[in-house]
């Protein structure tokens, strides 16, 4: 994977969200568990002739730079906004989210404005 780096100065605009599964409007804990998958990915093990593979299955986050500042909240670049919201719309009537924009000095939050430029 190649990733070139973009910093610029001043202060970056970012976006705190927020979110909270609601168990009662998910089908299954199966349904509950896809939401997560989708969202942060997982490991996949695949026993075949006596061996085990592992395999990482890439979720939005994985796409997507970002902080993680406790359960469900986490930290993103203005510009990753619109991914975001288009995930979050596909589960609006399972998770509820909230967001809030933030001003953030971009030499802390650099690694928020990576360019990923490999094809996953």
């Amino acid at each position: 994977m190649t990733m070139r780096i973009t910093i610029k100065n001043g202060m970056g605009k970012c976006v705190i969200i927020s979110f909270r599964t609601i168990p009662e409007k998910f089908d299954s804990d199966y349904d509950r568990s896809r939401f997560f998958k989708e969202l942060y990915g997982w490991k996949q093990t695949v026993p075949k002739n006596g061996r085990r593979y592992l395999y990482k299955r890439l979720g939005v986050l994985d796409d997507v730079p970002h902080k993680k500042i406790a359960d469900s909240v986490f930290l993103i670049a203005m510009e990753h906004m619109k991914r975001m919201e288009e995930f979050f719309s596909e589960w609006e009537k399972k998770v509820e989210y909230d967001i809030m924009n933030v001003m953030v000095e971009r030499n802390r939050i650099k690694d928020l404005y990576i360019e990923r430029t490999s094809d996953r």
